[in-house]
């Protein structure tokens, strides 16, 4: 696959008139999360290299597509890169970047990390997972061994970009240096409110109230969570994973319709009438911002993330899962839309382009 992307505009909110007083720059940016992959890392890059190019700016993006790769032991959908120390030093050179940002901590994010700090390049990075708890709940590795990695990999650069200002206060306290803010947004061009006619078919006529999940089927996501919960009418699971077998078998009445993409998952939104948010580990949870631009509200545990994108207005948060999503179904589905509409991807763009560093 080339390393340029153009996205339908339908899927890119609009770019501001004015992003960021900077003049444009070469940019490369190293990660190990991108097309095809999908979740909301690879969503929010995507999204923002179109808007920084629509500004003028030059993306390298320096991803697993260039390179050969194998499938990661439990998530064959994620490509992991062979030998990326031997190729990324010379991409990163010939792209002749004047901002480096690695936005990763994948083996194509530690070469990039590894050669940097050799030739003495600031960069910048960002925090999209809490890779130690992921780790430890698959195998038996001491969560402050893995904060040590993280450390030495985040604070060498010049600045770490994280989603809320919750995660970055436990960050600083976990002796990460210079943790800045970078919010996130949704498009609401392509997330809205739709009539009936317009919702997806295959859950027009399920018994009311649909209570939705958006997310991979894998451990991390906690959807055992949600379909464990005793609610009325009608449980729907958007997306794949390593667990959507075991799951399909475990809960046969819930509705599993696989991944879902642009505007088909948009239509899966606008049917729900209360989106749930199981998880216990994300960053930030961009599905949250996606549901309520759809105008539906969100139920979810009272942890990093909805806490900081989650009002009274839009979302209740509770340890009781199940008492969230009924209190939820009360909230008006004008005020999440209303909400949606001040979270665009405009400042999220500006806060990148901000945070980096020139070389």
């Amino acid at each position: 696959m080339p390393d340029t992307l153009t996205l339908p505009m339908a899927d890119v909110a609009e770019a501001p008139p004015s992003m960021s007083p900077r003049a444009p720059m070469r940019i490369t940016l190293v990660t190990d999360a991108w097309t095809p992959q999908v979740n909301g890392v690879v969503r929010t890059w995507t999204t923002i290299r179109a808007m920084m190019e629509a500004e003028g700016h030059t993306v390298t993006v320096i991803a697993p597509d260039r390179f050969r790769t194998f499938p990661c032991p439990g998530y064959p959908e994620i490509p992991i890169s062979y030998y990326p120390l031997h190729k990324v030093p010379a991409m990163i050179r010939d792209s002749r970047p004047e901002a480096i940002h690695i936005a990763t901590e994948g083996p194509l994010g530690l070469a990039a990390r590894i050669y940097c700090g050799r030739k003495g390049l600031p960069f910048t990075t960002s925090y999209h997972t809490k890779f130690p708890e992921y780790l430890r709940a698959r195998l038996p590795i001491p969560t402050d061994w893995s904060y040590a990695g993280m450390r030495w990999f985040h604070n060498g650069g010049k600045g770490m970009l994280v989603a809320t200002e919750t995660l970055r206060q436990d960050l600083a306290q976990r002796g990460f240096h210079t943790v800045r803010r970078w919010t996130r947004g949704v498009d609401t061009a392509l997330f809205h409110p739709r009539p009936y006619e317009e919702q997806a078919e295959a859950l027009r006529d399920l018994p009311r109230p649909i209570a939705l999940c958006v997310g991979r089927a894998a451990v991390e996501k906690n959807i055992g969570a949600f379909l464990d919960l005793d609610l009325p009418g009608s449980k729907v699971i958007v997306g794949d994973g390593p667990q959507l077998a075991a799951l399909k078998r475990r809960y046969p009445n819930a509705v599993f319709v696989g991944a879902k993409h642009g505007a088909e998952l948009a239509r899966h939104y606008a049917a729900a009438d209360v989106f749930v948010f199981p998880s216990l580990t994300d960053t930030f949870g961009l599905v949250m911002l996606e549901a309520l631009a759809s105008g539906v509200p969100v139920a979810a545990f009272p942890v990093t993330g909805p806490l900081d994108v989650l009002t009274p207005e839009v979302g209740v948060m509770d340890t009781d899962l199940r008492a969230a999503t009924l209190a939820a179904l009360d909230i008006p589905r004008d005020a999440c839309r209303a909400y949606a509409l001040a979270n665009g991807w405009d400042a999220c763009a500006r806060q990148l382009i901000d945070a980096l560093v020139p070389l």
